[in-house]
């Protein structure tokens, strides 16, 4: 598996995303029971609000390899600020719309 990650730009500031590593590396979370290696081949954020840059983004890290697109929980779960993303919805259909025959879509990290 070779996956691109989309996070929340509002989060940077205050996540480096480790435990999403961490969760991919140990294989637990949204990626538990994936047998296959799993390889981080772009990191990027949503672009701010409302996500209108997301489809691009992955467009990009498919392009470079990507079969799986993750929005990683500070988008789908509210981790680690306490509120989920009110355009989630709207991200996770762009995707699909625009590249959900040739990729995964993941929808949390941990």
């Amino acid at each position: 598996m070779e996956v691109g990650l989309i996070r929340c730009m509002k989060t940077e500031d205050i996540c480096a995303a480790t435990k999403d590593f961490m969760v991919i590396r140990n294989k637990k979370g949204a990626f538990k029971g994936i047998k296959e290696e799993i390889k981080v081949i772009g990191v990027n954020n949503c672009g701010g609000c409302p996500g209108d840059k997301v489809v691009k983004r992955a467009q990009k890290m498919v392009k470079v390899g990507a079969d799986t697109i993750a929005l990683t929980s500070c988008i789908t779960k509210g981790r680690p600020i306490g509120s989920v993303c009110p355009y989630v919805e709207k991200m996770k259909e762009a995707i699909e719309n625009k590249l959900g025959n040739t990729i995964k879509l993941i929808d949390y990290t941990h």
